[in-house]
């Protein structure tokens, strides 16, 4: 039996890889994203050490969901792009884990804008790097953005209490999984559509 490549959505000279397959991981980040907003949302009260765990947790789903969109992407280790979106995730898997362990507000409040900040930094980069080339380009341009910003305002409402700190940060989350999904469905959809017209 002859074995096909799996079906890529055409893209510009020098982006990377872009399989059809490449809305599963954007969908997953989505749907971490929103979860968290709702958590954030409904959860009236919550307290210093639940904040630790929500944050912790939140960040080392978003930190597996980029790892498993890097797979996809099939960068090389060496390439810039694979290092600005790979040393944020670590990064953020680092902090996610010590958010477990402290949690302080002080202490989530400024790692988790320096650790947004970066990762938003990342995005942008790539976002900016493969304009017009590349499916999620303008997806990662404005994820990155609203993570920049979150990061920017984050610092202030830390003295605020768990619940507003918890606030920004899932209203981050909300703005980025509704902009994730909606990119999630486009690829599924529209990318998929040649593969159907050669079958």
């Amino acid at each position: 039996m002859t074995e096909y490549p799996a079906p890529v959505v055409p893209a510009g000279a020098g982006a990377p890889a872009q399989p059809v397959s490449l809305w599963k991981p954007v969908l997953l980040r989505a749907l971490v994203c929103l979860v968290f907003g709702a958590v954030t949302v409904f959860w009236a009260k919550p307290s210093e050490a639940g904040t630790g765990v929500a944050a912790g947790l939140y960040f080392l789903a978003a930190a597996c969901a980029q790892v498993i969109l890097l797979r996809q992407l099939q960068f090389r280790k060496t390439d810039k792009a694979f290092i600005a979106l790979a040393l944020p995730a670590g990064i953020m898997a680092a902090y996610g884990l010590s958010f477990l362990i402290n949690s302080k507000l002080e202490f989530i409040g400024f790692n988790a804008a320096a650790a947004l900040f970066l990762f938003g930094l990342g995005e942008v980069y790539l976002g900016i790097k493969y304009r017009r080339r590349h499916v999620l380009a303008r997806d990662w341009l404005a994820a990155g953005v609203v993570g920049i910003g979150t990061a920017a305002v984050l610092p202030f409402f830390t003295a605020l209490g768990p619940h507003a700190l918890l606030g920004v940060v899932g209203g981050g989350a909300i703005i980025t999984g509704a902009l994730l999904l909606l990119a999630a469905l486009t690829i599924r959809f529209d990318a998929a559509k040649p593969a159907q017209a050669v079958n």
